[in-house]
């Protein structure tokens, strides 16, 4: 019998020594998060962008825009200009996107009407972005330490294996200007991407359902071409919207002066 005790404690072995390995290898969710905002999102940045506003008798608006992006060394620097159609003409969006919690995403808008830019307070950033279902505060990158994360389970989204995590706001603060108090984010393994979403809205039992597609790599870099956004309440969609990316270009001589107030208001 002394012979086949060896293979048996060799099974037993090899089985708990790769059950360990698996375990010291897998990352925690505020691990997976981490890799998610170090990813590669390039640098100087241009592309045509379409939004599409989509209400809940299908009828639709489209608005046309110029989307520029600048890296400041961990922070980025963000401006649309609109010119189509005419009644948004010339209006443009500026936000400095910053890195960390412990100081607020500045953002204005220039309406021509007015002609005058208006500093979005925090307290008016989980409104509408131009009538979509985007918010002030969706337009700019989540800061890690301003959530709460845990790992739910593995799925799949786009033939493509995903991690389920839940993000939940780390203070009232945060909670007040995103409007969420819950959000689910699938983040696709192989790239560490987040390519969908679900928030829970704190006003009107709302949810809203996010989706990431025509995902491609654009010199090196991985960039979603098309972001959906559907508002729902009790499963019925209020209202959606269509965001659409072309002609991304990366590695662009953008000048500082661009991203100005003073910029804002010439237009391009």
């Amino acid at each position: 019998m002394q012979h086949i005790k060896k293979p048996i404690l060799l099974f037993i072995f090899t089985v708990f020594f790769f059950a360990g390995l698996n375990t010291a290898q897998a990352m925690t969710a505020r691990e997976i998060m981490e890799k998610v905002d170090s990813r590669d999102d390039g640098d100087n940045m241009t592309a045509n962008v379409e939004m599409i506003l989509i209400d809940k008798n299908d009828n639709q608006r489209i608005r046309k825009m110029k989307l520029f992006n600048k890296d400041k060394g961990e922070d980025t620097w963000k401006l649309q200009f609109f010119f189509e159609p005419a009644d948004v003409k010339n209006t443009a969006f500026l936000t400095y996107d910053y890195s960390e919690g412990d100081r607020d995403d500045d953002q204005w808008l220039y309406l021509p009407e007015l002609h005058k830019s208006k500093r979005i307070a925090t307290s008016d950033k989980s409104s509408a972005f131009m009538g979509s279902d985007f918010s002030y505060a969706d337009m700019t990158s989540r800061v890690l330490d301003e959530w709460v994360y845990k790992l739910l389970k593995e799925g799949e989204v786009q033939g493509k294996k995903v991690w389920l995590i839940e993000a939940l706001p780390a203070s009232k603060a945060v909670e007040e200007r995103y409007g969420y108090i819950k959000s689910v984010i699938f983040v696709r393994q192989d790239i560490f991407m987040g390519v969908q979403a679900v928030h829970w809205l704190k006003e009107g039992k709302k949810i809203k359902y996010q989706q990431m597609l025509g995902i491609k790599q654009v010199d090196g870099i991985w960039i979603s071409t098309e972001a959906r956004m559907k508002t729902t309440r009790n499963k019925v969609t209020l209202h959606k919207t269509v965001m659409k990316w072309s002609e991304v270009r990366f590695n662009q001589e953008l000048d500082d002066d661009l991203f100005t107030v003073r910029r804002l208001e010439k237009g391009i």
